[in-house]
């Protein structure tokens, strides 16, 4: 087996684990790896190689990471746990007044405590929007 099949088959290794990771690291040097080769294939100096090498590396992480992490990676976030409450709406179970510190809201069935955004009264059943979250207290506007 020559050199550059080797180097092609680290390459192919590389692409396998990126599979199982995230982040392109490991396509990078899988690309890095495929310059080596195929440089080797061409006869060039082991100094070429591993500056073609540090080249395809250097040139997917820069260049080609970036667009895969934006339209690869960041498509599709499901929102969970307090990102996901945001902006829903419910429904106040108790009146909300922020200088009583009183006010809940149900929401999926939920209750959680709850805060105005302008310290207005709120009544029950009034519907609410979430607009933020403040560690278990929700802070919320009226829908009109």
């Amino acid at each position: 087996m020559e050199v550059w099949q080797i180097l092609i088959t680290i390459s192919i290794i590389a692409f396998i684990a990126e599979i199982f990771t995230t982040g392109f690291i490991s396509g990078s040097i899988g690309i890095g790896f495929l310059f080596s080769a195929i440089g080797n294939y061409f006869g060039l100096d082991t100094t070429w190689q591993i500056s073609l090498f540090a080249f395809g590396v250097i040139l997917t992480f820069f260049l080609i990471r970036p667009v895969i992490n934006k339209y690869g990676y960041g498509k599709n976030k499901i929102k969970t746990n307090q990102d996901a409450l945001i902006g829903k709406s419910g429904i106040v179970t108790q009146q909300i007044n922020n200088k009583k510190n009183t006010g809940r809201v149900k929401i999926d069935g939920d209750d959680w405590k709850a805060k105005s955004t302008n310290d207005e009264i709120i009544k029950i059943g009034a519907m609410v929007k979430i607009v933020a979250i403040d560690s278990i207290v929700l802070t919320v506007k009226t829908l009109n």
